[in-house]
């Protein structure tokens, strides 16, 4: 059974910066989280879609959200098999659950965490 686990949320003033991680234990056929596709999403509101905000491909390329681009950074940590998102220059429009996505198939990614909520106060 594939767990998918963020940490790392919390509340933090505008400007401020937070750093989310996300932990995926036992993928099929003995993958690590560096041999996959991964992604943060982030939804704002209940009821509002999920919006995919960083990824990193099987490649390694990172592709980013007009949203957050410049301003968060997402990354994967080989050694604790964990994918980061360092997120700088808060906002309040930041505020949202955020979620980690893993292993991405032709019907999208296949394992979801719970989320980890962000609250970004003015």
């Amino acid at each position: 059974q594939v767990r998918v686990v963020e940490s790392g949320g919390g509340s933090v003033q505008a400007g401020g910066s937070l750093r989310l991680s996300c932990t995926a234990s036992t993928l099929p056929y003995g993958l690590t989280l560096s041999q996959v596709s991964k992604a943060w999403f982030r939804r704002q509101a209940p009821g509002k879609e999920r919006e995919e905000i960083a990824t990193i491909d099987r490649g390694g390329i990172t592709r980013y959200a007009e949203s957050v681009k410049g301003r968060f950074t997402v990354s994967q940590d080989n050694a604790k098999n964990a994918l980061d998102l360092q997120m700088m220059a808060l906002k309040p429009e930041d505020t949202a659950m955020y979620y980690c996505a893993v292993l991405r198939s032709n019907n999208g990614y296949l394992y979801w965490g719970q989320g980890t909520q962000v609250t970004v106060s003015s």
